[in-house]
């Protein structure tokens, strides 16, 4: 363990921190495992409205059995949980393992008359911090110091996700899997869109979640631009994109203050902590950034909203049929080319946007091909939605205007019904 050790308290150059990026970013392999996270909001059935306290969910979440499908539980700033899944073999495995986990959480929270609503925002409550963990008091420092508090507090406390994480695949795809990963994504973003609501009303958008992430730092949270290097593409855009944290002798998180860039810190050209940076250090430093499509070894697929019942499941197969399908890929290559970018229209009109519809209708249709056939009735229900022009948020937004955003809210939890 010791060489171990040694390189990752070892100071930086500029070339080191290069190479280390890069060697990390993707790892060569075959495609087919998947691996699911669904984020959702934690919600007291008898009081909607209120935020549930740290000590409550803390408590509940410790005292969890072993999850049939191996899923971590984890906890974000405002108290929406995750349920991550280790690698399965195929999006259907994946999606298996995560029901039931669901399942058993479900019940857990049931007993304690709460419920967990998967949405890609909070459709009711204000935007807020329970979680005392010092990392995200330092990263509401940092998002408040470079001129966009109220979007990193909404990221972190009122916004959840459904992120699938794909294989690499072989080293001479990766520019074409990268730049199609991130070329579907303002149709995905529209296809998925689940959060039309805050504060109790509409907001005019259809992914409000989406909407949020485009108001964050860009040089931390905008996509890559899908050149042929993906991986030194990747070195590039970590060690330009500004420090956020800074671990301190005990362990704890300390907010920058200032836009200062991971290369300026590994230069010398500025100083943070009193200290050059090590290979540990730049490790911290890529798990702040949030990109579209991150790459971890793996694709992070992080632009999809949050979705009750049968949209989640849907979506995660749609997204892994058209990268791993070589001619589903072909033919959502072709169909999202026109739309390649439009992430704001996607979040502000989703399918409304005539040619974001085109390309969605022309996805799912590829996707309904190839589906696995386990999967095959949750993604035509997505492909009826869409070519109705729908998306899981209209459902969402149907129930608000009949019976209130407090409906809304507990009907995507289950608990409604």
């Amino acid at each position: 363990m010791a060489p171990v050790t040694e390189e990752r308290t070892a100071v930086l150059d500029l070339d080191a921190a290069v190479a280390h990026v890069t060697g990390t970013a993707l790892r060569p392999g075959p495609v087919g495992s998947v691996g699911l996270e669904l984020e959702a909001h934690l919600v007291d059935v008898d009081a909607p409205g209120s935020r549930v306290p740290w000590q409550r969910i803390r408590s509940l979440v410790d005292t969890l059995p072993a999850l049939p499908g191996g899923s971590r539980v984890t906890l974000e700033p405002g108290g929406q949980v995750e349920l991550s899944t280790p690698p399965y073999p195929d999006v259907a495995a994946a999606v298996a393992a995560l029901r039931a986990d669901r399942d058993v959480l479900a019940a857990a929270l049931a007993a304690d008359r709460l419920a967990a609503a998967p949405l890609g925002a909070d459709p009711l409550r204000r935007p807020a911090r329970v979680s005392p963990a010092p990392r995200y008091a330092a990263m509401a420092e940092h998002f408040t110091a470079v001129g966009c508090a109220r979007a990193g507090t909404v990221m972190m406390t009122g916004t959840a996700a459904l992120q699938v994480n794909l294989d690499a695949g072989p080293c001479a795809g990766w520019s074409e899997r990268v730049s199609l990963a991130h070329q579907l994504g303002p149709t995905l973003v529209a296809v998925a869109a689940c959060s039309p609501l805050a504060g109790g009303h509409p907001t005019g958008w259809v992914s409000q979640r989406q909407r949020v992430w485009g108001d964050l730092d860009q040089a931390r949270c905008g996509p890559l631009l899908g050149g042929a290097d993906p991986c030194g593409e990747w070195a590039g855009y970590a060690l330009t994109a500004p420090v956020m944290l800074v671990r301190d002798p005990d362990g704890g998180a300390v907010a920058v203050r200032e836009r200062v860039r991971f290369a300026d810190w590994v230069t010398g050209e500025v100083l943070l902590g009193g200290r050059a940076p090590t290979t540990a250090d730049l490790d911290y430093h890529l798990t702040t950034l949030f990109p579209p499509v991150r790459p971890r070894g793996y694709l992070e697929i992080r632009y999809l909203d949050a979705a009750p019942e049968p949209w989640w499941p849907a979506l995660a197969a749609v997204t892994t049929v058209l990268l791993d399908d070589p001619v589903a890929a072909g033919h959502a290559a072709a169909a999202t080319a026109p739309v390649a970018g439009a992430w704001d229209r996607a979040a502000h009109r989703g399918l409304a946007d005539p040619a974001l519809r085109t390309a969605a209708r022309a996805c799912l249709a590829a996707a309904c091909a190839a589906v696995p056939p386990a999967l095959r009735p949750e993604v035509e229900a997505l492909a009826d939605l869409v070519d109705r022009g729908r998306c899981p948020g209209d459902v969402v937004l149907d129930t608000a205007r009949a019976a209130g955003a407090p409906a809304a809210l507990l009907a995507a939890t289950g608990a409604a019904r």
